[in-house]
């Protein structure tokens, strides 16, 4: 596509504030702080691995908990890439990845379809990496499904270390992404769909 695919979004309320910069046909150039080291660390791999360019800056009453935080990063980032996609078309819409990571193996499919679900089933026996609980990340997901509007299905096949869990869905969210949002020559420039509009 000619026009470049970005964004940006700027989240302030009285939890977060959080602004974004990200573009869609990069090279996987992150700078990212939200004040959550290991918030920091995923979503640094899925600029990497998805080639996203994208840049976050983010504070909030992260003295309380990390959800206001997390799951308003996954508002502001399913924003973000909705801004960039815009009307969707010409992209190929479906993504889906299986990615091993060590003892660890997920299946993360999705579909940019203007409807939002998450089917969520990733429930590793121990879910602390430090101080920080991988469940939230259930919040992050569903947040970005609603506001992005997409079918988002995320599946632990097994795996019991929780970094490992937490890293290989977010590096196979990344890939997920990264194959729906690319261009579909084919397909010039048209939605992609029979009915030649995406629900919504």
């Amino acid at each position: 596509m000619d026009t470049p695919r970005t964004a940006v979004v700027n989240r302030d309320t009285q939890e977060t504030q959080i602004n974004i910069s990200l573009g869609l046909d990069g090279t996987g150039q992150g700078e990212i702080a939200t004040g959550i080291p290991f918030l920091d660390h995923m979503l640094t791999l899925f600029s990497r691995h998805g080639f996203f360019d994208l840049s976050i800056k983010a504070e909030g009453d992260i003295q309380i908990d990390y959800h206001h935080l997390v799951e308003d990063m996954g508002i502001s980032l399913g924003q973000a890439f909705r801004e960039a996609l815009g009307d969707k078309s010409g992209i190929k819409r479906y993504g889906f990845f299986i990615l091993p990571m060590d003892e660890t193996l997920v299946t993360v499919a999705l579909d940019l379809s203007n409807r939002g679900f998450l089917v969520f089933e990733a429930d590793p026996p121990i879910s602390l990496v430090r101080d920080f609980n991988i469940q939230l990340f259930k919040e992050f997901f569903q947040a970005f499904a609603n506001e992005v509007a997409c079918n988002l299905h995320i599946r632990l096949e097994h795996g019991e270390e929780p970094h490992h869990v937490a890293e290989a869905i977010f590096k196979g969210f990344a890939k997920s992404l990264d194959i729906a949002t690319q261009v579909e020559h084919r397909l010039e420039g048209t939605i992609p769909s029979t009915k030649g509009t995406l629900s919504s």
